[in-house]
Formats: structure tokens, C-alpha cells, sequence
């Protein structure tokens, strides 16, 4: 069998070449960075944490399942912390030995029914020629930088330029979103600047990180509960813990509890109940340091700071390759391309609780789908047929998802857990005795 290429050194390209690894397929990791880490490498060029980020699920909530993380690890572990896992990760496993380090991928195209990836390393360039290609370069990346209504006049940023909030020092700052990124960041500002005023343009539900000392996330462990139970009881909770969000000056979501992605601070609330942060209206015009909001309110500004999120980005491959439609590719499971048996888009997938073991799952089905495939298995060739009629087909488990572009690739946590473990087993029945014997026996509990 050919190699596969697979671009990214981020959790999901890790642990795609791990999947990989189990089930016999060569592959080599193509990482423009010069370690493992991905988004969780600061360090990175294609980073876009800051300083103050911790992750927002819990880390046994989040980890993969073979290899937890140490005791010592906070609950919402920092950015340091998750890139010295995820490099513990990738030693254990023997995932180093397949990565090409410090090499950025220029360019992928077809050459018959194998991928041409022109790759550059040191400013020298090469060409590789690879029997399929798993694209996992991560959805974090690309700024979504909207635009505004007029020229400002003072410094205006991305989320994705913020690092440390030193560059708050006695400024005026105006915060435009309020997603996860939106609300640590206005937080961190509190602290430095002379002002700090935020900009929603719609309501937003907020979580606690702790009820009872246990992170919410956890909360109601292996029960399952119909989705729109769910979500009534996570509204509820959020309104008793926090109250609501007009209560603090904010606008009421328009939309039902993880229709969109909920914000899991409540330290914004604390700050805006302390006067420390002021909510503001849509933004209708900007003149010089002036901006006037929908409501009428206007105020001056040294700093405008947008945290708007960001962009599928793929510049290294021909949209058309993609099957890309509006937003996002569409494509059966968020992975599997309707045509192309040997392109996967791994790590294209969002949902509330889904963590680093769910994408591992999907690691796995595609590396069972490439071995099955490779020797004419019945099962491959049934997945075959049900990716190419149902690309179009997301697994959203009902839910009524804002038509947002971040929002273009979430999925239903148990919808698409339950697509994937339904395929794996699929493919797993009719694995040669040989191959189902040498694999690792936390890969069988899994599945």
C-alpha cells in the first residue's frame, strides 16, 4: 500500500497517524511547526491562543481514553499544560518517527487516483506522491474579520493577534463577540485597561464551569437524556446559577440551549455585575475613535478588538476537490468525501462534549475504512455506498443550528458517537483473524 500523507500535528493529525499506526497503513505527518501541538503549541505559527487560555470542557471530558491525563492536571488545564500532553501523546505512541517537522504543504492535487503534495521545508520545495491524504490542519486558524461599518481611527485587532493583556494598558477598549474567546479576553482586559465595553449582536447563554464543585461538564455522568430534556435542563440550570442574561444588561438568546455554541464563563457576568465591563448594542458606525451602536449609545475607543471567530481554511487544496457548498464541505460524517475514496477532512467536526476521544473515533473509522478497502472487505464497500449517497446528510440529531458559518460543522454529540460506532463495528466483523489479533486491546474496548 501506497503511504498516506496526513498534514497537521494538532491532536486530530496525532491521533490520525495513531489510528493509522493500529491498523498497518504507512503513513508520514507533514507539521509546519517544529513539534506537536497544533492550536495547543503557542509557540506555532498557526496558533491563535493567548496567554490566559485554558481549555473550556474538562479534561475527562475532553482526553483521549488510552491515555488519560496525570492526576496533577488541573480540571481546565492550561494551553502549557495540553501542549506537554499532547507531546507525552504523540512520544508514547511513537508518532514523532512519521512527522516531517519545520515543512509547511504548499499543494495538493490528484495524479490519477494517488495525491501529489508539494511540501517546503528551509525554502526548498519537493513534490511527494501518496496513495490518500487525511487533511487535518485544524478549523481555528483563519480569522473571521468581518467588516465594519466605517474607518476606525485607533488600533484595531483579531482575537487571533491577542497574546498577553498588557496590550490593554490604560486603553479604551471596545470587545466585538462574546464566544468563549470573546468573554476570557474581555476578562483578561478588566485588569488593564481604562475601560473595557463590549459589542453582542445576539443573546448568548452562559455556563458556569463548577456546579458543586464538579465541573459541568460532568455533570449527570453516563445518564442519556433525550435532547430536548437536555437542553430545557441546561437552560434551567443556567438560570438559576447565573440568572438571566437581561439581568445583567446582555439581550436574550433568540434560539434554544446549544442551538449554538453556549459560553462556559461566568467570570463576564461577575464583571459586567461590577461595572467593570458594559455591554453595548450592534455596532451601526464607526468615525475616527467614535462608535455609535444600534441602540443609539455611542462611545470613544482607543482599541477595537474583534472576536468573531474564524474560517474553514484550506489553501492548500482546490476547494473543488472539497465538495465545499456554502460554509463548509459537505461531506458524510464531516470526513468522508463522496467521491474520493482516499481524501478524509478530519477534525472538521464541533459539538458539545465531543472531545479529543471523539475525535479519535472518527481517526479510527477512517484508518478501518482504508485497511478494509485496501482488501475488498464487504463492509468498506457498504460504507462506500452510504458515503456517497448521504454526503449531503448531517448529523444533527434534530437540533436547529444557528446558519451561522462556525456553526456550519456541528453535529450532535450522540447522533454522530453513535454513526461512528455503529460503522466501526461494521467494519470490524469481517477483520482477518490476523489483524484483529494485533491490535492493542484499549483499541477493542473502545469500539
Amino acid at each position: 500500500m501506497k503511504p498516506y500523507a496526513v498534514i497537521g500535528a494538532g491532536p486530530m493529525g496525532l491521533c490520525a497517524v495513531r489510528n493509522l499506526k493500529k491498523y498497518g497503513i504507512p503513513c508520514v505527518g507533514f507539521e509546519i511547526h517544529r513539534d506537536v501541538g497544533g492550536l495547543w503549541d503557542i509557540d506555532s505559527p498557526t496558533s491563535t491562543l493567548y496567554e490566559s487560555a485554558h481549555l473550556i470542557s474538562s479534561k475527562k471530558m475532553t482526553e483521549f481514553a488510552e491515555f488519560p491525563m496525570a492526576e496533577s492536571v488541573a480540571q481546565f488545564p492550561h494551553h502549557r499544560e495540553l501542549r506537554e500532553y499532547f507531546r507525552a501523546y504523540a512520544r508514547e505512541f511513537g508518532l514523532y518517527e512519521h512527522y516531517e517537522f519545520n515543512t509547511e504543504v504548499v499543494h495538493c492535487e490528484r495524479d490519477g487516483n494517488d495525491w501529489r503534495v508539494t511540501t517546503r521545508c528551509n525554502g526548498g520545495e519537493r513534490t511527494h506522491l501518496f496513495g490518500g491524504l487525511l487533511i487535518a490542519n485544524g478549523t481555528l486558524h483563519h480569522p473571521n474579520v468581518p467588516e465594519l461599518p466605517g474607518q476606525f481611527g485607533g488600533e484595531l485587532l483579531h482575537s487571533s493577534d491577542y497574546r498577553h493583556s498588557q496590550i490593554f494598558d490604560g486603553k479604551r477598549v471596545l470587545l466585538v463577540g462574546c464566544g468563549n474567546s470573546g468573554a476570557d479576553i474581555a476578562v483578561d482586559a478588566v485588569h488593564r485597561a481604562a475601560s473595557v465595553d463590549i459589542s453582542l449582536r445576539r443573546g448568548y447563554y452562559f455556563l458556569p464551569k463548577f456546579v458543586g464543585g464538579k465541573p459541568i461538564d460532568a455533570l449527570g455522568g453516563s445518564i442519556r437524556l433525550p435532547r430536548f430534556i437536555q437542553q430545557r435542563l441546561s437552560a434551567a440550570l443556567s438560570r438559576f446559577v447565573l440568572g438571566r442574561p437581561n439581568q445583567y444588561g446582555l439581550p436574550e438568546p433568540d434560539y434554544r440551549m446549544f442551538e449554538s455554541h453556549p459560553v462556559i464563563n461566568s467570570l463576564i457576568l461577575h464583571h459586567i455585575g461590577h461595572g467593570d465591563i458594559r455591554p453595548r448594542a450592534d455596532i451601526t458606525a464607526i468615525a475616527g475613535n467614535t462608535v455609535t451602536f444600534e441602540d443609539g449609545g455611542r462611545g470613544d475607543y482607543d482599541m477595537i478588538l474583534l472576536a468573531t471567530g474564524y474560517k474553514l481554511h484550506y489553501p492548500f487544496i482546490d476547494s473543488e476537490h472539497l465538495n465545499r457548498k456554502g460554509f463548509a464541505p459537505r461531506l458524510y460524517l464531516n470526513v468522508f468525501h463522496p467521491q474520493y475514496d482516499n481524501l478524509f477532512l478530519m477534525g472538521m467536526v464541533e459539538a458539545a462534549g465531543l472531545g479529543w476521544e471523539g475525535r479519535n473515533r472518527q481517526a479510527e473509522l477512517v484508518a478501518l475504512y482504508i485497511h478494509q478497502l485496501s482488501v475488498g472487505a464487504e463492509s468498506a464497500k457498504r460504507l462506500q455506498v452510504v458515503k456517497r449517497a448521504r454526503a449531503g446528510d448531517r448529523a444533527d440529531g434534530g437540533m436547529n443550528y444557528l446558519p451561522l458559518e462556525r456553526m456550519a460543522y456541528y453535529v450532535h454529540k450522540e447522533t454522530y458517537l453513535k454513526a461512528l460506532r455503529g460503522h466501526i463495528r461494521d467494519l470490524q466483523r469481517d477483520l482477518a483473524p490476523r489483524d484483529t489479533a494485533r491490535l492493542p486491546e484499549s483499541n477493542m474496548r473502545t469500539t
